[in-house]
């Protein structure tokens, strides 16, 4: 009991959560439950100023650390005998872990990063403190980690929520936004392989029949304008465009097989 005494709002918990246990439900164990959570009230909001500036607001931790509160008073078992305080304090701060494990990553983080996060976070912390240059190296020695897992960890510092793509970048003379700067597929990676297939078929036709496929797939002309250009009929252009591509297909399938 001599640990609960630094605490003179509540010197009697054991001898009332003792009394808690043997009443029913109702108004009277109700009474007693609230003065309990309200005398300790203050433990919790303590514990959760220690997880301050980590991404919540002080007020969201309280509310967090005071559901700890409430279940520990619910779980503690008297007949144990033991200090109700020993048992509040790590059950109000693991129900404020889980809030940040569970509630407050925008996206899926395994925990064992998540672990590796806290930890290059208060190693980085550490060295800072002592005037000590914070490079991979050092946080690797620090914590007795990879550098490999360091390096996992300090990217989940900056993980911790995801960015909009529409958020704003600073841009010289316009409004830039995150997903301006993202690349987008290119429909022509699709064709990387056929032109690879076709690359041979092609540089076996006589050069006539290049220059037609040139100028009606890569320049975009028309069978009429190829056929004026070269002094030829427009469906003497469509035969030399139907045989070359047959040519081309068959030699590819030939390489294939």
């Amino acid at each position: 009991m001599a640990v609960e005494s630094q605490y003179p709002e509540d010197l009697d918990t054991h001898a009332r959560l003792s009394r808690l246990a043997g009443l029913p439900e109702g108004p009277e164990r109700e009474q007693i439950r609230r003065e309990i959570i309200c005398a300790w009230l203050p433990v919790a909001h303590r514990l959760a100023l220690r997880y301050r500036d980590r991404g919540e607001t002080l007020e969201d931790l309280r509310q967090v650390a005071a559901v700890g509160l409430v279940n520990a008073v619910d779980r503690y078992d008297p007949a144990l005998g033991g200090a109700f305080l020993p048992f509040a304090m790590p059950t109000i701060v693991g129900e404020i872990k889980r809030h940040f494990r569970d509630r407050m990553w925008s996206v899926h983080v395994p925990r064992r990063v998540q672990n590796l996060r806290n930890v290059v976070r208060r190693a980085t912390a550490d060295l800072a403190a002592e005037g000590r240059p914070v490079s991979l190296a050092r946080l690797a020695e620090h914590t007795g980690l990879t550098e490999e897992e360091v390096q996992r960890g300090n990217e989940a510092l900056h993980g911790f929520r995801a960015i909009s793509l529409d958020a704003s970048l600073p841009a010289e003379g316009a409004t830039l936004c995150l997903g301006d700067t993202l690349g987008a597929d290119d429909d022509a990676l699709d064709l990387v392989l056929d032109r690879e297939a076709a690359k041979a078929g092609i540089s076996s036709l006589p050069e006539r029949e290049k220059r037609v496929l040139f100028l009606r797939f890569f320049a975009g002309m028309t069978q009429s304008a190829i056929a004026a250009e070269l002094g030829i009929s427009q469906m003497h252009v469509s035969r030399l465009i139907a045989e070359s591509c047959r040519r081309i297909r068959e030699d590819a399938k030939g390489r294939d097989s």
